[in-house]
């Protein structure tokens, strides 16, 4: 914004943010965007539990080759998120021809690269500077809710994006028409008596509404009511508290919010069987989270979800930069403390925390509380972190790369240890250690250097997501894998796979495309019928005579055979990683062995010995 800043009080001279080059900035974003697109299609991605229930409905919707019904193996997951994430994966993944991770993950990562370029333009235009519009763009994409959900399928991208643009619309009218004097800001449609009747009103709120549906669409109905409080309470904070004003703004912001759910509504319209619709999704999946079997108040105070989490919701989206989000929230109390009043803070600002604060306030009164139902408010975070960043103390930046620090030595001691073991290309840990040594030697220049801190902490931050995509690396590289001579025999088969969580078995549907799979595990299909409750070795023999193969994970890392050997015909083997561990297998004496409790052997079996 020329000639009006949004801090009220000028940054300092020479801070990180404002006296250095543009340079070691963009390639500070440069980083953050490969990383971004580097493991994409890797099975080990940070991810949601969920992701392959979504990549499970999604194929057999196209499979079945309408848009919908959807359609589902998985009993009651089959309405449980409206259509258009499964229609966006139905276009890239071309009706299954080109059924990849790869291809069903890249339409999230256009959208969060979308949105941290919003969040760059806008705090450009908030400073004038761009050092500080691609500072934000930085930290939205190192916080860790970006890393996990703004990269996989199961994705909270697309809602972040279309419900971002009400807001981002409403701080660009703000910074075309600034009042700075007062702090105010109001909106010429409002000030002028005749203004509602005008058409351009009707048809910019509609526009609202439009982008609001969109992002329903994708998510859920029940986010209307954040998106539209949020812009209500943004436009009534920017102008004099009028009668007036009220009732005009509540109208426009009505108007938006029910043409967003006209949009939402066009899933019963289109669906055949909007009563599944209905049961499944409206009332299974939405009006369950607000009813809890043991009373409102009881749970919200000890319950499972209680509020008090929810309080944290930020930092534990902002993931390794959790204490310097600590700072900023000490910093602007600070500010408040010491007079910089509510109505002093200009009004761009004081919309991006409402932002943060509204999202917090209506995502704490459902009984199932979650720090993922804020993300869509992450990007007011980004902006705000920039625009304060010189005003953290250097100690919230030490206590990051403490952890940081932590976090790559023991990303490094894994991906080492998996070298040692022969796991993927040597080339691989050698890039790993790289990465470790880049992320010591930043937390080191940020302990060491108090004009480095702020932008090494960052860099320090991102080579752990670095270290973690060089550490899974080589478990999806391709000597990695079942040679494709083993798979070839798998055609037509019926397989029995492991499952362990709800819909993991689709993973392997990735490998053995024309394959009949059949999930064994706790969580799969038959459950009674596979006999859970026998011991592994007799459970592998008992497969093994039911299906034409098996995949049998052996938590050993050090077998060299499966159990049933010689009496099975041994296909090939490949390494896992083990998702959940039991209490007592992590410890101080073992965390620098990770053979002992990270890696194990998935083995795929044939029936009968070899020939």
């Amino acid at each position: 914004m020329t000639g009006h800043s949004i801090a009220a009080t000028p940054a300092r001279a020479g801070t990180d943010a404002d006296s250095t080059a543009l340079w070691p900035w963009l390639a500070l974003l440069a980083l953050a965007v490969a990383l971004y697109f580097f493991g994409l299609g890797s099975f080990y991605a940070p991810t949601n539990g969920d992701e392959m229930v979504y990549i499970h409905i999604a194929r057999l919707t196209a499979e079945a080759g309408h848009w919908l019904p959807l359609v589902s193996d998985l009993g009651t997951m089959r309405n449980t998120k409206p259509p258009l994430l499964f229609w966006q994966a139905l276009v890239v993944g071309d009706w299954g021809a080109h059924w990849t991770l790869f291809a069903l993950r890249l339409p999230s990562v256009v959208y969060t690269l979308l949105t941290a370029a919003a969040v760059a333009w806008f705090t450009q235009r908030l400073r004038s500077n761009w050092r500080t519009g691609v500072l934000a763009a930085v930290l939205y994409l190192a916080f860790f809710s970006s890393f996990r959900y703004g990269r996989v399928y199961l994705t909270s991208a697309p809602e972040t994006f279309w419900l971002a643009l009400p807001m981002w619309a409403l701080l660009w009218s703000q910074l075309r028409h600034p009042n700075q004097a007062s702090g105010t800001w109001t909106p010429s449609w409002l000030a002028r008596p005749g203004a509602w009747s005008a058409l351009p009103v009707l048809l910019w709120f509609g526009l609202l509404g439009l982008s609001m549906g969109l992002g329903l669409l994708y998510k859920s109905f029940a986010l209307v009511a954040p998106a539209a409080a949020t812009l209500w309470c943004a436009l009534l904070a920017g102008q004099p508290l009028r009668l007036r004003h009220v009732l005009r703004t509540t109208a426009a912001v009505a108007w938006s919010a029910a043409l967003a759910l006209g949009v939402f509504a066009l899933w019963f319209a289109l669906d055949p069987d909007p009563a599944a619709v209905w049961q499944e999704f409206v009332l299974g999946e939405n009006a369950g989270k607000m009813a809890p079997s043991q009373g409102y108040w009881r749970a919200a105070l000890w319950g499972d979800y209680p509020i008090w989490t929810q309080l944290l919701a930020y930092l534990e989206n902002a993931g390794l930069l959790w204490f310097v989000v600590m700072g900023l929230a000490w910093a602007g109390a600070k500010a408040l403390c010491n007079g910089k009043r509510w109505r002093h803070i200009p009004a761009p600002e004081r919309t991006l925390w409402l932002w943060l604060l509204v999202w917090l306030v209506i995502f704490s009164i459902p009984s199932q509380r979650s720090a993922r139902y804020v993300i869509p408010a992450m990007p007011a975070l980004a902006v705000l972190l920039a625009l304060h960043w010189e005003r953290v103390a250097r100690v919230w930046f030490v206590l990051t790369v403490a952890i940081t620090s932590t976090a790559t030595v023991l990303l490094g001691r894994i991906a080492w240890v998996m070298g040692a073991m022969d796991i993927g290309a040597p080339s691989l840990r050698w890039a790993a250690m790289l990465a470790v040594a880049l992320g010591l030697a930043a937390a080191l220049a940020a302990c060491l250097r108090r004009d480095w801190s702020r932008n090494a902490t960052l860099l320090a931050c991102l080579c752990v997501y670095a270290s973690f995509g060089l550490m899974v690396a080589p478990l999806d590289s391709a000597q990695a894998q079942y040679h494709p001579a083993a798979l070839a025999q798998l055609q037509g088969k019926r397989v029995a796979v492991p499952n362990g969580f709800t819909g993991q078995y689709e993973r392997f549907h990735f490998l053995m495309p024309h394959s009949t799979l059949e999930p064994f595990d706790v969580a799969g299909r038959n459950t009674g019928a596979l006999h859970p409750e026998m011991p592994p070795a007799e459970r592998l023999t008992f497969l093994l005579a039911s299906f034409d193969a098996v995949v049998w994970l052996d938590d050993d890392s050090q077998a060299t055979e499966p159990s049933c050997a010689p009496a099975c015909t041994v296909l090939g083997y490949r390494w896992h990683v083990k998702s959940r561990h039991k209490s007592g297998e992590v410890t101080l004496a073992n965390v620098w062995y990770p053979q002992q409790w990270l890696l194990g052997r998935e083995w795929l079996l044939l029936p009968g010995a070899a020939q």
